[in-house]
């Protein structure tokens, strides 16, 4: 019987913005234990930095939220969703302030007006997720006047992260950390890590990152748990050491299951052109994902709305949305070795690359902005227009308006701006408004998450 083993990324959001999707399993190839699975797992994302963060972000979202919601029973609802029938719930970590309150009511339904405005508005004073993707540095006293503007990005869009999952051992991991590009120079030269001097330090402190971890699912295949680099703005594949741990562990007549992030557009493409290039590793097959519902959205459906539940038509019964099927030519070996050694002899600029990916999602044409032109320039200027791109873009659709389902055609895909990932290895153009520091909904799932003081069980991560 031939052995199987599966390589997946980390949870890349776990208890902050939302459980693992499709890639955890449903049924019985769900990971397990799926707490661990969606939590921090061995720790490459500190607990305690963690547990900090997300204290601070859950202040400043929900200040954000506050003042954009005016209507109390509107941010009640969000806070706590009604269902079919009207009636909403309340979670554990609720309950704890309405005993603060003093109130005893237990359905959200039966809390009257001043009731529900009491739950729903903290109104923090001056003290944020949103706000962290731009700030101001060098405030202080003893900075000398050298104020900048910079700003975060989640954890997982880390160039670091992105190296992390493309290394191929440890010393390739070295070279790759030492090579990430942190700024230039006043003449415009690249200036790295290891200009600094830190390439070894970073190294010695993701010596013990490299390793995967050994999971299982509720069958009990081997599941390789590894990296977690963000599918939207980086690869957003699972990592090249767990394949070829994997590879070598189910031997010549196993099989090897690896994760391509999500939609061809942001999986099986960033994993056909970045990541296999870089392991050397060629897939017998692809697995695509299609569901009926999937079918209903693209094939024109109603929006989707982020944070609004789906459209009824997306959830009941319409044949006529599922009816389309794509249709592919048959392809001969003739035309795909001409295809080859045209794309092997192919000497393409940024711009090329960019506008061959666009179009082939079915834009007519690139916009860039004055910024992306700018980059696109110094990138070239300073060699590294050979790298391949990877589009950080919405997943919801080709184009960069989520709400454009199905194959839009026709649309101008706009380039906000290009940054490059040069220690992983490839250049990453930002499509449209996509952000590198997503924000909080107003009902985050660690409203689900609590700990069971009495047996020490994670509750709401199964």
């Amino acid at each position: 019987m031939s052995m199987v083993v599966t390589t997946l990324r980390q949870p890349s959001q776990g208890p902050t913005f939302g459980i693992k999707g499709g890639a955890a399993g449903g049924g019985y190839s769900q990971v397990s234990p799926m707490d661990e699975f969606n939590l921090h797992m061995t720790g490459d994302i500190h607990a305690i930095t963690s547990a900090n963060n997300l204290l601070a972000v859950t202040i400043d979202t929900r200040m954000f939220h506050e003042s954009t919601q005016i209507l109390d029973n509107a941010l009640f609802n969000h806070l706590c969703p009604p269902n079919k029938k009207g009636n909403g719930t309340f979670n554990d970590v609720m309950y704890r302030r309405l005993k603060k309150l003093g109130v005893t009511k237990v359905k959200p339904e039966d809390l009257n007006l001043e009731e529900v405005k009491r739950f729903a508005r903290l109104d923090v004073m001056e003290v944020n997720d949103r706000f962290l993707r731009k700030i101001t540095v060098g405030q202080g006293p003893d900075e000398k006047g050298i104020v900048r503007e910079t700003g975060f990005d989640i954890s997982v869009a880390s160039e670091i992260m992105a190296v992390l999952a493309l290394t191929t051992s440890l010393a390739d991991m070295r070279d790759r950390l030492g090579k990430m590009v942190i700024g230039n120079s006043r003449d415009g030269d690249p200036v790295t890590a290891d200009d600094l001097g830190v390439g070894g330090a970073l190294s010695v402190l993701m010596k013990d990152a490299i390793n995967p971890t050994l999971m299982q699912t509720l069958e009990h295949t081997p599941v390789f748990v590894h990296a977690s680099p963000f599918a939207n703005i980086a690869h957003g594949n699972s990592s090249i050491v767990a394949d070829k741990i994997a590879l070598k562990l189910v031997g010549p007549g196993g099989f090897v299951v690896t994760e391509a992030g999500f939609g061809c557009d942001i999986g099986i493409e960033k994993f056909m052109n970045i990541k296999r290039r870089y392991s050397g590793l060629r897939p017998q097959c692809a697995i695509i994902v299609a569901t009926i519902r999937t079918l209903k959205m693209h094939g024109g459906g109603p929006p989707v709305t982020a944070g609004k539940p789906l459209d009824s038509a997306c959830v009941t019964e319409n044949v006529a949305l599922v009816e389309a099927v794509n249709r592919f030519s048959t392809d001969t070996d003739d035309e795909i070795r001409a295809v080859r050694s045209a794309a092997l002899s192919a000497e393409a600029s940024i711009e090329d690359k960019i506008e061959a990916i666009a179009t082939s999602y079915g834009a007519s044409g690139v916009k860039y902005s004055l910024q992306a032109e700018k980059q696109i320039k110094m990138y070239s200027k300073q060699g590294f227009s050979g790298l391949p791109i990877c589009m950080a873009k919405t997943q919801y659709s080709f184009s960069d308006n989520p709400a454009a389902k199905g194959t839009p055609t026709g649309f101008v895909l706009p380039i906000r701006d290009v940054r490059a990932s040069i220690g992983a290895g490839f250049i990453y153009p930002l499509v449209g408004t996509m952000s590198t520091m997503p924000g909080l909904p107003t009902r985050p799932c660690f409203y689900d998450i609590d700990l069971d003081a009495a047996t020490g069980m994670v509750k709401g991560l199964s």
